[in-house]
């Protein structure tokens, strides 16, 4: 493993960085009620960049009012099906026309590689508006033919309407700031939804320039208002508004718990997308080379901050040294620095919050007993780096093993025969992804129906798609991202019944 050098703000992101960072409210950009600013930091360097916004719950009042307007009598829910997804697919657009722009900003903010941010995270963002837009006209609901044994001889005409829930709140993580709001963004807009969105404080800065785009292609006031501020108020705010009719939220287990007992006033629908500790699996007759490299990738891509990571990761008895020798291998060689060098290949953690968490799952896995193969520390100097690891002689008593890190640091264990192994991959809390390698394609399948989580990569991993449902099983979440399966969290079922 060797450090990049330190990162600089690109001249192109100067101009829009020296200016003030706004709340959005029905169209317009304003100064949060308090007056109150809050430092955004460059992760690389340890240096404010930006200052954002501190918005509270009086700034989140304002903004369900203005969606309120908007949804109930404003433009958005009398514009036909497919202007909305005319416009919806114009902000695609927008995203590839500013995709360098967009990928030095996530790069910024989040400190991932600028390749990685162009080529997954941009490109994503942008194809997951486009998936959108196409379904705006799509939305139907169908006739139903009825029997009714108490009214014989009598006719009916029944049918359903698909209908938007309404206005929605929708809370986003800071590992991939514009792809996961686009995310939510998407399914809400082509339902006809009106949204307030709060971006993670750590990472605000893409999504203000989203704002900025979305009404540049012309939705129109009110629809989308994103306000910046901190979980405990603002987010807090949209989870108990009593005019937000859902809510949607991307984070971790234990906020997600919370996000539930604040919606509960008003009972709004809620989906959460949430943690995990996902079980990547090496058979003895897998493609080793293909497999080592895939479970490198599966924990060390975006800094290992990725709620599907493959941190659990079982290998055959008879291949373990040889799989655990090359993931460790792997992660000794990753250049780490400034996502800004080109040379780079996993950049520092999103905050100090986040690189002291790291830190202290790295010290507790070693006083319990795990080895570190490769890394096992943070890196000294400026920035929040923390060295890829790989742990062995892990239990599944062990804190880094039972717990999700959110880091680039997997745990591997040996496992003997198939029994053994759908044990433990499904010993956990968590059922978000999982991975198999083997040449064995019944074996793939009879994993992929025994294992607990949402998602099943076979022979790859952090495959995503626009058209792919994301989501997870037990304490990883409800509801699904992507997909046809995504417009059902913005949607509710009116059934219609007429006499003839």
């Amino acid at each position: 493993m060797s450090t990049a050098t330190a990162s600089s703000v690109p001249a192109a992101l100067q101009s829009f960085l020296s200016q003030p960072k706004q709340l959005l409210i029905g169209g317009k950009w304003v100064n949060s009620a308090s007056g109150k600013h809050f430092d955004v930091f460059d992760p690389a360097t340890d240096q404010v960049i930006a200052q954002a916004a501190e918005g509270d719950a009086a700034d989140v009042d304002r903004a369900v009012k203005a969606a309120r307007a908007a949804f109930d009598g404003g433009p958005w829910s009398k514009m036909t099906a497919s202007n909305r997804g005319r416009l919806i697919w114009r902000v695609g657009e927008l995203i590839e026309e500013h995709a360098d722009e967009l990928a030095q900003l996530e790069t910024l903010d989040n400190g991932k590689p600028l390749g990685v941010a162009r080529a997954a995270d941009v490109a994503l963002a942008a194809d997951m508006f486009r998936y959108m837009a196409g379904w705006a006209t799509k939305i139907e609901g169908n006739t139903i033919p009825l029997n009714v044994p108490y009214a014989p001889g009598g006719e009916f005409h029944a049918f359903t309407l698909k209908e938007p829930i309404g206005v929605v709140g929708q809370i986003i993580p800071w590992n991939f700031p514009l792809l996961m709001a686009a995310w939510k963004l998407g399914p809400a807009l082509a339902t006809g939804c009106t949204i307030v969105l709060k971006p993670a404080e750590q990472t605000p800065l893409s999504a203000i320039r989203l704002g900025e785009l979305i009404q540049e292609a012309g939705i129109p006031d009110g629809v989308v208002n994103i306000i910046t501020g901190f979980g405990e108020t603002a987010g807090a705010a949209i989870a108990s508004h009593e005019q937000i009719d859902k809510v949607a939220f991307t984070g971790s287990t234990e906020v997600g718990k919370l996000i539930i007992g604040a919606a509960a006033g008003n009972l709004k629908k809620v989906t959460l997308e949430l943690g995990g500790k996902s079980p990547n699996v090496v058979y003895d007759d897998a493609d080793l080379d293909m497999a080592i490299a895939g479970a490198a990738d599966a924990i060390f891509f975006n800094q290992g901050q990725v709620c599907s990571a493959g941190s659990r990761l079982f290998v055959q008895k008879g291949i373990y040294d040889d799989v655990v020798a090359g993931v460790s291998e792997i992660a000794k060689n990753l250049k780490v620095g400034s996502g800004f060098d080109a040379s780079t290949q996993m950049g520092p953690l999103v905050s100090r919050e986040q690189h002291d968490r790291v830190t202290r799952f790295l010290k507790a896995g070693a006083d319990q007993g795990a080895e570190a193969v490769a890394g096992g520390s943070a890196i000294d100097g400026p920035g929040y780096f923390v060295q890829p690891t790989v742990l062995k002689h892990a239990t599944e008593e062990m804190s880094v093993v039972r717990e999700e890190i959110f880091g680039p640091v997997v745990a591997a264990m040996p496992f003997e025969n198939d029994g053994d192994l759908i044990a433990q991959a499904n010993n956990s809390a968590y059922g978000l992804a999982s991975g198999i390698w083997t040449r064995d394609i019944s074996k793939a399948h009879r994993f992929a129906k025994a294992v607990k989580a949402g998602t099943v990569w076979i022979n790859c991993y952090s495959i995503f798609d626009a058209a792919l449902p994301f989501g997870g099983y037990k304490q990883s979440g409800w509801g699904r991202e992507m997909g046809h399966a995504a417009l059902e969290n913005y949607l509710q079922t009116k059934s219609v019944c007429i006499s003839l």
